[in-house]
Order: structure tokens, then C-alpha cells, then sequence
């Protein structure tokens, strides 16, 4: 079963990232968590709410909260560790908004991840 983080601020439900954990670290606690201004190796998948998958890498790497990605991925990624693997849920307010990513993302679309944390540097 999936671990549920619960993210108790301001936004309303519509407004706030679901993340849940489907695999934790194999470390035993160990690791470091990824913390702001670490560079980060994940693989995802990215799915709109029908199912269509939009996106996809096997290796991708940024640094967390660099502006380099969308805010639910800087905050959804935000503690994890090497190996762990997250399904991240964003809402159009922490992704593309209003305008999208044309071609495949559309206005005001939530937008579901699978990613797996490969390496913090």
C-alpha cells in the first residue's frame, strides 16, 4: 500500500499536490533525502488524467528547485531518496496552467507522474 504525504498548508484541495510512495528506499533510512539546490537522476513517466502518456525518460536529471522544472515536481521530489519511487498528482497550478504545453499537455490539465529517484549529486 502507497504512504500517503500530507501537505497541511493554504492551498485548497483542487490546488495541492498528492503525493504518495510506492516504493521507499531500500536503504534502511540511511541516505540522504534530496534536498533544494541538489542535483537529482530520476526516470518518470507523465500521463494526463485519460491515461495518454505524454512524457517519458529513463534518465533525466535537474536541480531541485532551480526553476529548471515544474513546481510539482521541485516540491513532489523534494526528500526523496536514491531509490525510492513516488506518484506524484499535480494540479494545473503547480504544472502548465492556463496556456498548457502545446502539443501534448493541454490547458488546465492535472498531470500524474511515476518517478523513481536514481541519484542525488
Amino acid at each position: 500500500a502507497a504512504d500517503p504525504i500530507v501537505h497541511n498548508n493554504q492551498e485548497s484541495e483542487e490546488e495541492a499536490l498528492q503525493i504518495n510512495i510506492l516504493k521507499h528506499a531500500s536503504d534502511g533510512g540511511t541516505k540522504e533525502a534530496a534536498s533544494e539546490g541538489d542535483n537529482v537522476t530520476v526516470s518518470y513517466i507523465g500521463k494526463l488524467d485519460n491515461g495518454t502518456v505524454f512524457d517519458r525518460a529513463s534518465t533525466f536529471s535537474f536541480q531541485l528547485n532551480g526553476g529548471e522544472v515544474i513546481k510539482g515536481w521541485d516540491r513532489g521530489i523534494l526528500g526523496m531518496k536514491e531509490g525510492e519511487k513516488r506518484s506524484l498528482i499535480v494540479p494545473p497550478k503547480l504544472g502548465y496552467g492556463k496556456r498548457g504545453c502545446k502539443p501534448d499537455i493541454p490547458p488546465d490539465a492535472t498531470l500524474h507522474f511515476v518517478v523513481t529517484l536514481k541519484k542525488i549529486s
